[in-house]
């Protein structure tokens, strides 16, 4: 109450300065009580270009590492492929708190313009890659470089009044989602286009040379049009330059006269952002090793417990969990948040997933049209509930800290998240290769034990979501 009395105090004077881009916004939002749809618009194309590389190799990896003919065994295919996996997100936690860093000194649009290039060159690359060192070198800098994710984050609460932070972040969710889930279906449908699609490549193209180019080029053309989309997006960190006094951001409009009164916290005494960002790098560790472990379950031969799908086939299931995702996020999602709260939306998806991912082994045991069918909606089911805990978890996020400080919490959270999710597929793979040479075991056999170990750790995220561990943001902060 305190502060948003001292904010319209503020704006009674006009206390806007007229070059300040993040006066501009404010101004926007006072002036514009309704939803942003143009900003968030821009904030979905940002967001999906940023998503779509991450998981679209995870429906041809499996056959890209026995191209590379590293692996000595057919079981130990996964072993290798996890690492492939992990090299984006590894690097993406070296480098998180630094763009975080640089978002809140130089602003957010730098950093977005200079990640959405760097995808741009790098998952081209990545496309022409003819051996195993080739291929983690270019995710691990794809993942260096492209820093997007953390000050879109800030950007969403930013453009957003207060009463549509929840939509915003939402928004990111859904993209983040649905980029996780159309880039494997682009993945599964385009590489090997030469095998797939003989009439329109030959064998001695160049998609033919390098069968898995076509996914990874298409994503980089899409990519070059989100540079422009990049030039539409307003700045909105604050910058002051005036009558002698030199400001960044701290005399931000509303949020500076708060700050003025409450001096700022540290991010890593701050417990209600450390603890949500510790319960949200559980379940990401979760999600990444579940998308890893899903795909490779997925093509393995039945007699070692999988489905036998092609990468087509992985591609049409992720393409119907995107549509599916689609329509959650954006006209149920808000409404169930609204009703129940961030955090009791996470714990009800943590709980559902449990007894969905019990039941994938014996997915294994169906054929046809029931298999496709049982198979779609578990992973529509799967996808939605993860974006839900997600989605729940940037908004406790966004909430503890205040604007000045955004893009350092986001790189934080970004980092740990992304440490945690380079460990998933190098563990998830590791494991599957594992779980694939025990199919005659007493406990738990072949794929029963992943999806069970898969379980374990949701039981560890989902016990984390309730006190004394996860601590409420106060609701003062701006």
């Amino acid at each position: 109450m305190a502060e948003n009395g001292i904010g319209e105090s503020l704006l009674k004077k006009n206390k806007y300065h007229e070059d300040c881009p993040g006066c501009k916004i404010e101004h926007f939002k006072e002036t514009n009580t309704g939803v942003p749809f143009k900003h968030l618009l821009y904030v979905g194309i940002v967001v999906l270009c940023a998503a779509l590389p991450i998981s679209s190799l995870f429906p041809f990896l499996y056959f890209m590492i026995r191209d590379f003919h590293i692996a000595k065994r057919e079981e130990d295919i996964g072993y290798y492929a996890g690492y492939v996996g992990s090299a984006f997100m590894f690097g993406r936690a070296l480098t998180s708190v630094l763009w975080g860093m640089i978002a809140d000194r130089y602003g957010r649009k730098p950093v977005i313009m200079f990640g959405t290039i760097s995808v741009v060159i790098f998952n081209t690359l990545f496309g022409f890659s003819t051996n195993f060192w080739m291929a983690v070198s270019t995710r691990f800098l794809l993942g260096s470089l492209c820093g997007i994710l953390g000050p879109m984050r800030a950007y969403a609460s930013e453009v957003c009044r207060k009463e549509y932070q929840a939509l915003g972040m939402s928004i990111i969710s859904t993209s983040w989602g649905i980029g996780l889930v159309i880039g494997p279906a682009l993945g599964g449908f385009l590489a090997q286009p030469a095998q797939k699609y003989p009439n329109i490549f030959s064998t001695d193209s160049l998609f033919g040379r390098f069968p898995y180019l076509l996914p990874c080029l298409l994503i980089s053309i899409f990519s070059v049009g989100v540079i422009a989309v990049c030039c539409l997006l307003p700045e909105t960190l604050h910058s002051h330059v005036g009558n002698g006094e030199e400001c960044n951001d701290s005399v931000a409009l509303g949020a500076a006269a708060f700050e003025s009164n409450s001096p700022r916290k540290s991010l890593l005494k701050n417990w209600p952002l450390i603890s949500s960002i510790i319960v949200y790098c559980v379940f990401q560790l979760h999600d990444m090793a579940y998308a890893e472990i899903f795909s490779l379950w997925a093509v393995s031969p039945r007699k070692n417990g999988g489905l036998s799908f092609s990468t087509a086939d992985v591609g049409e299931v992720l393409a119907f969990s995107g549509l599916g995702l689609l329509l959650f996020q954006l006209f149920i999602y808000p409404l169930v948040e609204r009703n129940f709260g961030p955090v009791m939306v996470s714990r009800i998806g943590a709980v559902l997933t449990i007894p969905l991912l019990s039941s994938y082994p014996f997915l294994a045991m169906l054929k046809g049209l029931a298999l496709m069918l049982l198979i779609n909606c578990a992973s529509i089911l799967k996808n939605v509930l993860a974006v839900s805990i997600t989605t729940g978890l940037f908004l406790l996020q966004n909430r503890s800290v205040t604007q000045q400080q955004r893009g350092a919490a986001n790189g934080i959270s970004m980092s740990a998240m992304s440490l945690f999710k380079a460990i998933g597929p190098a563990a998830g793979g590791s494991l599957f290769s594992w779980a694939q040479k025990r199919q005659d075991a007493f406990f738990f056999p072949g794929d029963q034990m992943i999806f069970f170990l898969l379980n374990m750790i949701e039981v560890i995220g989902l016990l984390l979501t309730f006190k004394p561990f996860l601590a409420l943001p106060d609701d003062n902060i701006s």
